[in-house]
């Protein structure tokens, strides 16, 4: 539907009046790319962005459905647009991503102010569903719609772009409802992902992420006379002049290979970081998670990746709390914090996804104050291990992209190593320059330092 979504936007685009959206995203970072294409579609479409929820006549949510508490912060949003439609019913609300494709079947008549609701697989077809919504309140929830790759983007940041690689995902994690949200997985053919970063190479980005539910194994869905595996893709990706800096999110485990390693370590704009989401470091809890690896062969791993990139940034996922998890699993889990040395990592309470295998056949038996206090450990413990990690760069120089005015501190910029630290610096640098910054100090998350001299981009 790529080339349909793009016909319409032509020709409306001289035909709709002056009117503002309001977009509202959450989750992962594959929302955050499909945020950026919503936001470009809706403005090639002759909208503009609106600073407030109130002054918009389209107010959209991308939203996401992995864990209860992000329905929880959707669904407080959505009861102020529903105020907002009381006071003017012209007013346009569209919910879109993940939670609208898992209740596709109850949306319109749980919550019938909702003009328009589609799921991820159907962004190309956001200015045909506006243009529809005009006659009836409309849905679309198929997963064989064109990758949004092929719309206009309004980036968050002008010089890094998310590039979709593949959609969906084929693993069948016990707790997790991406493959009935985003489809079984698809992959986009190389050719079409190269043009696509040299375009945003022309367009002055220097710095890209290729993006997949499970990005390393890209490509095995395609017919033989296409098929590129991921590291040639990298490989690729990583010769396009003027692309400086190339990572990529997330891998599995279970398909991360020795020829993705080799690539990081002779390609020189490939990242020195991989998240590389473990979820448990207890075996026993791992094989409940249907996660299809174990503690030994995680720890494996990282032991190759860390021969073959000595100087890595390593970040993971760790869920507390999965049913039937002992004392001796989450002590298992805080020893593979230590033992792995994280630089960082996204701790999460379960909790229980419908339609999933774990919601279905396993108790939620862990009690909330427990989870509680097991999160908690948790969290002292990577912030521990990654302010640790984080004095290997004191006192040292190193090459940061930058990004911006620092969000705490306007006086100060902004940016980041290839190792994906932030770092927050003194200095007069412009966003999309690699300064040299020595590193004066570092806490769990962050690094500070004072510039040196700028390296200015052709």
């Amino acid at each position: 539907m790529a080339a349909g979504g793009a016909d319409i936007a032509g020709r409306r685009a001289a035909i709709i009046p002056a009117v503002n959206y309001h977009l509202t995203s959450f989750g992962c970072q594959m929302n955050d790319h499909d945020a950026e294409r919503m936001r470009g579609l809706l403005e090639s479409l002759g909208y503009r962005e609106a600073a407030d929820r109130d002054d918009a006549d389209l107010i959209l949510f991308n939203t996401c459905t992995i864990r209860g508490s992000a329905d929880d912060r959707f669904l407080g949003n959505l009861g102020e647009a529903r105020r907002i439609k009381r006071a003017n019913p012209d007013v346009v609300v569209a919910v879109g991503g993940c939670w609208a494709q898992s209740q596709k079947e109850q949306v319109f008549t749980q919550f019938p102010f909702v003009d328009i609701a589609f799921g991820p697989g159907e962004i190309t077809r956001l200015g045909e569903l506006i243009a529809r919504e005009r006659i009836e309140a409309v849905g679309a929830f198929s997963f064989d719609g064109a990758f949004s790759g092929t719309l206009p983007a309004k980036r968050d940041r002008p010089h890094h772009a998310w590039v979709q690689v593949s959609v969906g995902c084929n693993c069948v994690c016990s707790y997790c409802i991406v493959p009935s949200v985003r489809g079984r997985e698809r992959s986009r053919i190389a050719s079409e992902i190269i043009a696509e970063v040299e375009r945003l190479a022309a367009d002055g980005v220097r710095e890209v992420t290729l993006l997949g539910q499970n990005v390393n194994s890209y490509g095995r869905d395609l017919p033989k006379g296409a098929r590129t595996t991921f590291a040639e893709l990298l490989r690729e990706v990583g010769s396009i002049p003027d692309i400086w800096r190339v990572r990529y999110t997330s891998p599995h485990p279970k398909d991360m290979r020795d020829d993705v390693i080799a690539a990081m370590a002779e390609t020189p704009t490939l990242c020195e970081h991989v998240h590389l989401p473990a979820q448990s470091g207890s075996t026993r809890v791992l094989k409940r998670m249907r996660r299809t690896y174990s503690r030994e062969r995680y720890l494996d791993l990282v032991g190759r990746i860390r021969d073959g990139v000595p100087d890595v940034s390593l970040t993971t996922d760790l869920i507390v709390g999965f049913p039937g998890e002992t004392d001796e699993d989450f002590c298992d889990t805080l020893s593979l914090v230590h033992e792995v040395r994280y630089d960082g990592a996204f701790t999460f309470v379960y909790s229980e996804r419908p339609g999933t295998e774990a919601a279905a056949d396993m108790a939620d038996d862990i009690p909330a104050a427990l989870k509680s206090e097991r999160i908690q450990a948790l969290v002292d413990t990577v912030h521990q291990t990654a302010r640790a990690r984080a004095q290997r760069f004191v006192g040292a120089a190193h090459e940061v992209l930058v990004e911006g005015p620092s969000r705490n501190d306007p006086t100060r910029l902004r940016g980041r190593l290839r190792q994906n630290i932030t770092v927050n610096f003194s200095g007069d640098a412009d966003p999309g320059t690699l300064a040299t910054v020595r590193i004066t100090g570092a806490s769990s998350a962050t690094l500070a330092g004072q510039q040196i001299e700028v390296h200015a981009i052709a």
